[in-house]
């Protein structure tokens, strides 16, 4: 067997084979083997003395650092660059390494780190070049003996004009006590710039790196809506109006609970001043009328006007006693409202011989009543019970007071003989102003009648006050100041449903 033959065999029988062999001549050439990124495919590729070690050098600085080298010693370098702004970037790589270790940084953000300065690092920034200054920023830290950082930075841009930023005296030294230094796009005067200790391929370093280690593709920082300044800025200024906004209404409420305070204890003065001065007086006018009036015959005339005063002197004493019940805030609720409308009731339809039936939900006895609304609900059913005694000739009452949901519900119903709602006459009866009070309450008042089937008049408000209430107290003034010649009853269609 020939010499070519038992290499050949040799070649199969062992797979390692050809591996050692190009190892072998390798160190025999005395060539170091790197990997490099082609420009074609972007995969690795042997350096040595080929073309595309050329090419990678081609755009490489100096080894600079600081005018004086120590032992352990870190070393800030800061370069700003330019880039057009009709310019379009098509390619940016950028190669360092330092002497020991390094981090490099664009306009503020990391790109990387590396810890072996016998191979060199490369950073597509292909993504994050766009028009306008730009800041390189390397922080090299030197652990012992001799000390350098080496730095190329390659753009081409599509009208075939390429940008090369170098490792060279232009870049400058920031001191380590430089407060946001990366991202700084102007450099003081008092930072020092930097000093070339060494020419590219000469010692201490090496002429040809080891290796090209390929980092991962920097991705353009995507900045959300909600991480703009216009969008902070804005959400401050509605955070701050909501926070003065709740503050404002905060002391509104409390302006108002102290109004409604100031107002219950007037109300309460009031109401003491009146039962202590006007209804002591006239309670002592009731009694020296009747004092009066037994000392005069019984057939005098002067006894029997005396009796006439003392009458109206009661009756004033009774619209002196509703009004303090009105007045008294401590009244102020439904469980108030309904036994004083029962106890008057019984007492105005007793002398009448009417009797009165009383229905009460218990459940609506919880709510409160305010001064509006049972002022003008005991108006209402004063005027119906009125009516009643006067002109229906019922023999009973029934008296319902009730709660649907949030509103409170009156119904005033008889068994009397009723009447046709079509032969009411304007100006001769209350109905127009018992509807005008329910309307200024946000209520209603509804009315059905026949002739000789009696009639149930319904009193709906609610309990919490609709916002058109203001409204409807408004339109309720320009109402009353009508012309006298129109009617005072409501229409069919607004306040009352006829059947």
């Amino acid at each position: 067997m020939t010499l070519k033959g038992k290499f050949n065999l040799w070649r199969w029988q062992n797979p390692v084979a050809p591996v050692i062999l190009i190892l072998t001549m390798a160190l025999a050439a005395n060539a170091p083997v790197a990997f490099g990124t082609d420009s074609a495919g972007g995969k690795d590729a042997p350096l040595g003395h080929s073309a595309a070690s050329s090419n990678i050098l081609e755009f490489m600085g100096s080894w600079i650092w600081e005018a004086k080298t120590l032992g352990v010693q870190v070393c800030q370098f800061w370069r700003a660059f330019e880039l057009p702004a009709t310019s379009q970037v098509i390619n940016a790589r950028l190669l360092v390494t330092a002497d020991n270790e390094f981090t490099v940084f664009l306009d503020g953000r990391e790109l990387g780190r590396g810890a072996e300065w016998r191979g060199l690092f490369s950073y597509n920034l292909t993504l994050l070049m766009s028009a306008g200054r730009h800041v390189l920023a390397v922080k090299a830290i030197n652990s012992s003996s001799s000390a350098g950082m080496l730095l190329g930075l390659r753009i081409e841009l599509a009208d075939g004009q390429s940008i090369e930023i170098k490792s060279d005296p232009s870049w400058r030294i920031a001191p380590e006590t430089a407060k946001g230094w990366k991202g700084m796009t102007r450099a003081p005067d008092t930072w020092p710039t930097a000093t070339v200790v060494a020419a590219l391929g000469n010692l201490p370093w090496w002429t040809q790196p080891m290796q090209v280690n390929v980092m991962p593709t920097p991705q353009p920082i995507k900045v959300f809506f909600w991480q703009t300044a216009w969008f902070q800025v804005t959400f401050l200024l509605v955070c701050g109006l909501i926070v003065l906004s709740i503050f404002f209404l905060a002391a509104q409420l409390a302006l108002h609970q102290k109004e409604h305070w100031l107002l219950q204890r007037e109300r309460a003065r009031i109401a003491m001043d009146v039962h202590d001065d006007l209804g002591s007086r006239m309670t002592h006018l009731v009694l020296t009328g009747e004092v009066v009036q037994g000392d005069l015959p019984a057939d005098s005339k002067a006894r029997a006007q005396l009796e006439q005063i003392c009458d109206e002197a009661r009756g004033v004493l009774s619209s002196i006693d509703e009004i303090l019940w009105a007045l008294n805030p401590r009244r102020d609720t439904l469980q108030d409202f309904a036994d004083y409308v029962c106890d008057y009731a019984q007492k105005f339809l007793g002398p009448a011989g009417v009797e009165c039936v009383f229905e009460v939900v218990p459940e609506t006895l919880d709510a409160a009543a305010d001064l509006p609304l049972r002022r003008s609900l005991l108006m209402a059913i004063k005027e119906t019970l009125n009516n009643t005694v006067k002109y229906s000739g019922a023999t009973e009452v029934r008296l319902h007071i009730g709660r649907q949901r949030h509103n409170l519900v009156v119904v005033v119903e008889d068994n009397g003989r009723g009447f046709d709602l079509a032969s009411i006459q304007p100006g001769r009866n209350g109905l127009g102003n018992m509807s005008r009070r329910m309307r200024e309450l946000g209520g209603n008042c509804r009315i059905a009648s026949q002739s000789g089937k009696g009639c149930r008049i319904e009193f709906c408000i609610p309990l919490r006050r609709p916002r058109q209430l203001s409204w409807a107290r408004i339109r309720g003034r320009q109402r009353r100041a009508a012309p006298a010649n129109e009617s005072p009853n409501p229409q069919v269609g607004e306040t009352l449903n006829l059947k």
